[in-house]
């Protein structure tokens, strides 16, 4: 299949090319295509510089000129076009205090990991590597380009993203670039939140996360971050209702079975799904509890999320999916109406899978998945979600005062409409008649 967002690169590249400037396709694409993966993005190197490149391209946005950063816009599609630089000293340990443009090979030195810092010629088809990046790339290895501790120590968000490349390539991390990793995993929380979550999340939905989470707990990372999930570690739990461990060893093989590409919600619901259990445990009568974890979870789980940014909406929906990650289970005893009500939440989708990828992590029983899936495939979405029979002008028609009952009993009617045992408006009408005296 053609790559249309390849092409529109390429002719961005053949532009500076015919206005005398060397151009080539820079960093993770072209790692990305040596590996056989589809980039998501493509961005340029070139000699041109900021202003010239503005000048050549119809839309542009300057989101980075002081850094030599410039955004081509083909078509709805953007391109990051950079001019080739060497950064000055990082005094935040997060930004270059300033940058001066130079030379390629400059530009490829001043980069993060070996694998990152290749070029390509999309013309002549022939790569440019000045760090060692192809034979890491053969290797499977991420290597800090240089002195792997000054890189740490530049950018502090690049101790995740060498946990992030491991964990989604499947590589090891190269020993002094682990070394230092560990030593300045302390220096993370000087990242700002917002770039801590979308790092987190990046790393959870990327592919790897099990392996991921393994390797942020052993590099002493997860300790500045999620104390709450290295707490998971050592917190025992049944043999028989989980064989394969304590709350992290389950919690961490149900992350190794989310496809790369999962959503955030789901990520992050799974990760948290048991973030309770260590304060809920409770041991007596040779019996070990984790009574209100879901409720208790849902609550801190919303608090992590809030701690590291994220949106409204996604900490909302994982409270959802860590709050109801146990309702599953009794689904084949629900009455009907809780059923269909339980069918027609907003996430009851990811709610579901979330509950698949949890039994899988430990007992893999699995019979009140196969029955949900079922009720979901048999049931007629107007018999999940039906048009009400009654509203609040209804009920003052038949003399009732508004209040907190009028709620009681619209409820009540409907949940005999989605048990079945009342079908029609007439129905639900002569049931409040016999039912509640108005006025009461």
């Amino acid at each position: 299949m053609r790559d249309e967002k390849a092409d529109k690169a390429l002719a961005i590249v053949k532009r500076l090319r015919e206005a005398g400037f060397a151009a080539y396709f820079a960093g993770g694409c072209v790692r990305d295509r040596l590996l056989g993966i589809a980039p998501h993005d493509y961005d340029i190197a070139t000699d041109a510089r900021p202003e010239t490149v503005r000048a050549l391209f119809d839309k542009t946005v300057a989101v980075g000129a002081q850094f030599g950063v410039i955004i081509v816009v083909v078509a709805e599609d953007r391109f990051e076009v950079a001019t080739f630089r060497a950064d000055a000293p990082y005094l935040d340990g997060r930004h270059p205090s300033a940058v001066r443009f130079g030379t390629i090979e400059e530009d490829a030195k001043r980069r993060d990991f070996t694998i990152g810092a290749l070029f390509l010629d999309p013309i002549a088809g022939r790569e440019i590597d000045l760090v060692g990046g192809l034979r890491d790339l053969r290797a499977g290895i991420i290597r800090a380009i240089g002195d792997p501790r000054q890189r740490f120590a530049e950018d502090h968000l690049r101790l995740l993203r060498a946990v992030r490349f491991a964990a989604r390539f499947n590589f090891v991390i190269e020993p002094q670039t682990w070394q230092a990793l560990r030593e300045l995993a302390g220096s993370v929380p000087a990242v700002s939140p917002e770039r801590i979550g979308q790092e987190l999340t990046s790393m959870l939905t990327g592919g790897g996360a099990g392996r991921a989470l393994d390797l942020a707990l052993q590099a002493g990372l997860l300790e500045h971050l999620l104390p709450e999930v290295v707490a998971l570690a050592g917190c025992e739990q049944p043999a028989n209702f989980h064989p394969e461990g304590d709350v992290y060893r389950h919690t961490r093989l149900a992350l190794s079975m989310l496809p790369a590409g999962c959503s955030e919600t789901l990520a992050w619901g799974l990760l948290l799904h048991d973030v309770a259990k260590p304060v809920c445990r409770a041991v007596g009568d040779g019996r070990t509890t984790f009574y209100g974890h879901p409720e208790r979870g849902a609550a801190l789980a919303e608090a992590i999320l809030r701690r590291l940014r994220r949106s409204r909406l996604v900490q909302e929906r994982v409270a959802y999916l860590v709050r109801g990650h146990l309702r599953l289970c009794m689904a084949p005893r629900m009455r009907t109406a809780t059923l269909k009500r339980m069918l027609a939440e907003e996430g009851f989708a990811e709610l579901l899978e979330l509950a698949r990828l949890d039994a899988l992590a430990s007992n893999s029983y699995l019979g009140f998945y196969h029955f949900c899936r079922r009720a979901l495939r048999t049931a007629q979405p107007q018999e999940i979600r039906p048009a009400r029979l009654l509203t609040g002008d209804d009920l003052i028609q038949l003399g009732h005062r508004p209040g907190p009952r009028f709620k009681q009993i619209l409820r009540e009617v409907e949940d005999l409409q989605l048990d079945g045992a009342i079908r029609s408006r007439e129905q639900a009408l002569a049931y409040v008649r016999e039912h509640y005296e108005p006025g009461n």
